[in-house]
């Protein structure tokens, strides 16, 4: 199993933005097939070492997080959302 961990710094962390972001990440639950498990977090704290949004996502396979990485909702709503909003991201992908 795989781990896809990414971290979004945003160009406007208020609340609104940041509720939008997660709700934009958590509608992949049920449309992005690859998906296993998915979790969301924003950050409270606002400092400046933070990151604004945390998405985490369980997939079963390499294979899978490639299928994921090219799925058209991923790809078309989500990705397409999230670079419009993100100052910059952070990721990590490994093994379970």
């Amino acid at each position: 199993m795989i781990k896809h961990i990414v971290c979004f710094k945003l160009k406007d962390n208020s609340d609104e933005i940041c509720r939008k972001t997660a709700d934009i990440l958590l509608s992949m639950k049920g449309k992005v097939p690859q998906i296993i498990d998915i979790e969301v977090g924003v950050d409270f704290l606002h400092s400046s070492r933070s990151y604004d949004i945390i998405l985490q996502v369980t997939l079963d396979s390499r294979d899978k997080l490639d299928e994921y990485q090219n799925d058209p909702y991923h790809c078309d709503v989500v990705k397409t959302y999230m670079h419009s909003v993100m100052e910059s991201s952070v990721a990590i992908d490994y093994n379970i």
